[in-house]
């Protein structure tokens, strides 16, 4: 056996019972025997001779189960990889083999990186943190430019799940005058997305040499980003209808054109709170208003956890805020830079940023709140 070999093998086989303990947690979090029962569960119901009578029933049914088939497989695969891994350093050791405890080191390294992304959902254990997610983000201060930004901002978030390969869903867009949008909200529907992008609230803030302004100056808008748990019906929120204003209009695209020629969109207010959904997406007026009716129960939901936290820290003595009026900068000019004010996390390539490059904000902003006071 060379010289190289043996003290090689040795430093790699001492790396896998950090590997296995870090998969462990992965799998405590995760309990895939519960996934296995969801996917056959899922699968029986996706089987059914009539389930496409119902479309939307069957596109749910079809989501979760894709979902958490795909959960399930990343694990059982990560399971198989440490072995093969392991089995492979013990082979080039055995054979004196360099080139395979090479090809075993750089199979370890990605494997590290694969559980590192994983291990973030072992910090997920509120709640609502497995839920799907309904992320709304609205323009704030600085005109054109804010409506500008918000669009970008959404365009950040879908390209951020597609990446990820989590289904989205665009509810409704109010598209502003010039350029941009008013808001926006859409639904992420995958496990854990709650719980990831419920760190991306609060103000964003964009600061760049404004495509709107004729004299080229530096501007900086904002735009804030609101992220509630979607609402499932073992939550039980009940709504008497006569706290409900319920309005119908023609569904609209960018600059006022429209969409259909009925009035098939929604818009529903809350009386007693003043929030307000509007709702698009669905062909048919009753469509669109049984999923107004689902966001506005997860904001309603999401406002009752609000105050019940505010009133614990009432009680214990500590009013501080916890998130901050603006929570991260994305600065164009006169440098380029991404910066999470809360967490410190940096970056310097905004564009790969704004092309859904969130993950390494995330997983600081999911630490970060485990930490937190």
């Amino acid at each position: 056996m060379s010289a190289e070999t043996e003290p090689f093998a040795r430093q790699l086989l001492a790396e896998f019972p950090a590997l296995r303990a870090t998969l462990a947690s992965i799998v405590a979090v995760s309990e895939p025997d519960k996934l296995r029962e969801q996917v056959a569960q899922l699968s029986e119901a996706a089987a059914a001779p009539n389930l496409w009578d119902d479309p939307e029933t069957a596109q749910r049914v079809t989501t979760a189960l894709s979902a958490a088939q795909a959960e399930l497989n990343r694990i059982t695969e990560l399971e198989c990889r440490v072995d093969d891994a392991e089995a492979l350093v013990e082979l080039g050791l055995e054979a004196d083999d360099v080139e395979s405890l090479r090809e075993a080191e750089a199979e370890i390294k990605a494997i590290s990186q694969d559980l590192g992304e994983l291990e973030i959902r072992t910090l997920l254990n509120g709640e609502f943190d497995k839920r799907d997610a309904v992320v709304t983000i609205r323009s704030g201060a600085g005109g054109v430019d804010a409506a500008d930004w918000a669009e970008m901002l959404l365009r950040m978030y879908l390209r951020w799940a597609e990446r990820n390969h989590y289904p989205t869903q665009v509810d409704d867009i109010s598209y502003a005058e010039q350029a941009g949008i008013k808001s926006a909200t859409f639904e992420v529907n995958a496990p854990f997305a709650y719980g990831h992008l419920s760190v991306e609230a609060g103000t964003h803030r964009l600061v760049r040499i404004s495509p709107f302004n004729a004299q080229g100056k530096r501007q900086t808008s904002f735009a804030a980003v609101e992220v509630v748990p979607l609402i499932v019906e073992s939550d039980e929120i009940e709504i008497p209808d006569s706290e409900l204003k319920v309005d119908v209009f023609r569904s609209s695209g960018p600059g006022g054109q429209s969409v259909n020629t009925t009035d098939s969109a929604v818009r529903m207010t809350h009386l007693p709170t003043g929030i307000v959904v509007s709702m698009q997406n669905e062909k048919s007026q009753l469509q669109n208003r049984v999923a107004a009716l689902r966001v506005l129960q997860s904001r309603l939901l999401a406002k009752r956890r609000e105050e019940e936290a505010a009133q614990k820290k009432e009680l214990a003595g500590d009013i501080k805020a916890s998130w901050g009026d603006q929570m991260r900068s994305y600065v164009l000019h006169p440098y380029q830079l991404v910066k999470d004010l809360r967490t410190e996390h940096e970056s310097g390539n905004v564009t790969a940023v704004l092309d859904g490059a969130l993950d390494g904000f995330i997983e600081a902003g999911v630490k970060w709140r485990r930490l937190a006071p």
